[in-house]
């Protein structure tokens, strides 16, 4: 709160044109003052957004011979731009590894690590802030080939939940809803068919709540006997959330194609992806259009 002291006006008053400018000088510096006041609450209003309420997502895609970056990404960070506007969080977006310092890491309460591929930091200092966010709370949100990220890094396994082993070719299969009281899911059928690359992870913690599993049954894919083999019986996960060492880990594995992030079965789910690493699950996403 700004209060303001306006001095008491002293002027001749065996002047009668004096007595009359300074009053109406005191209204016209008021008048500015309140005016001034109101611009600076604007203003702090404006850059001052909760850190909770701000989103980075990162798409960072190392680039080289051999190495696969999706060309959902577009398509992916319009969408979640389009949930921010329509759920009140801000989001940023980059693939510069040198976002990744304390200082500007606490600005944000999600990190959505969108489609990221490879290797996609460029120093210890940048992974050492990753960290250091998780550990004071901050929640993660990964999607699709985030987790074929830093593939020689556990810690970084750990934090998604798992680490890309493989994937069968792109075809329709059945997708379970395992957690149908998630605010994430809610909006799901109890099973429904979709068609995408069906993603197989290794390195999976104990733990993991289980949100989506995909059927593996009729799958085609003659590799799936090799892996994940009867270890996963006939289904396997598809997304899943869990706490990690003080922070909030939430993963999707679905959403190869760019029209994928134009459906409301996938964009929705998103949302209460971020919603939940924010802390913010008991808000149950808006019904969402499909563009």
């Amino acid at each position: 709160m700004v209060v303001m002291k306006i001095k008491s006006a002293r002027f001749p008053l065996s002047n009668p044109a004096l007595a009359v400018r300074p009053a109406r000088d005191l209204l016209l510096e008021w008048f500015i003052g309140l005016l001034a006041v109101g611009v600076l609450l604007m203003s702090c209003g404006a850059a001052g957004t909760a850190p909770e309420r701000r989103v980075l997502v990162y798409t960072r895609n190392e680039i080289g011979k051999g190495l696969y970056v999706h060309d959902n990404i577009p398509a992916s960070v319009a969408a979640i731009k389009k949930l921010g506007e329509q759920n009140h969080f801000v989001v940023d977006v980059s693939d510069d590894p040198a976002v990744f310092t304390d200082a500007n890491l606490r600005r944000y309460g999600v990190l959505v690590f969108d489609n990221t591929n490879n290797e996609i930091f460029d120093n210890e200092d940048q992974k050492a802030a990753l960290q250091r966010y998780i550990h004071a709370g901050g929640g993660f949100v990964g999607l699709h080939s985030a987790s074929g990220s830093m593939r020689q890094w556990p810690w970084f396994w750990a934090l998604l939940g798992g680490k890309f082993n493989r994937h069968a070719k792109l075809q329709t299969f059945t997708v379970k809803v395992k957690d149908a009281h998630d605010a994430a899911t809610a909006h799901l059928p109890p099973a429904f068919e979709w068609s995408d690359e069906f993603y197989y992870l290794d390195h999976m913690p104990e733990g993991l709540h289980v949100l989506l599993a995909g059927d593996t049954t009729k799958l085609d894919d003659p590799g799936k006997d090799k892996y994940p083999g009867k270890s996963s019986g006939d289904e396997f996960p598809l997304a899943w959330r869990h706490q990690f060492e003080g922070g909030r880990s939430f993963y999707i594995a679905l959403g190869h194609k760019p029209e994928h992030y134009s459906d409301p079965r996938l964009t929705r789910l998103i949302l209460g992806g971020i919603l939940w690493a924010m802390g913010t699950e008991a808000q149950r996403p808006k019904n969402q259009p499909s563009n």
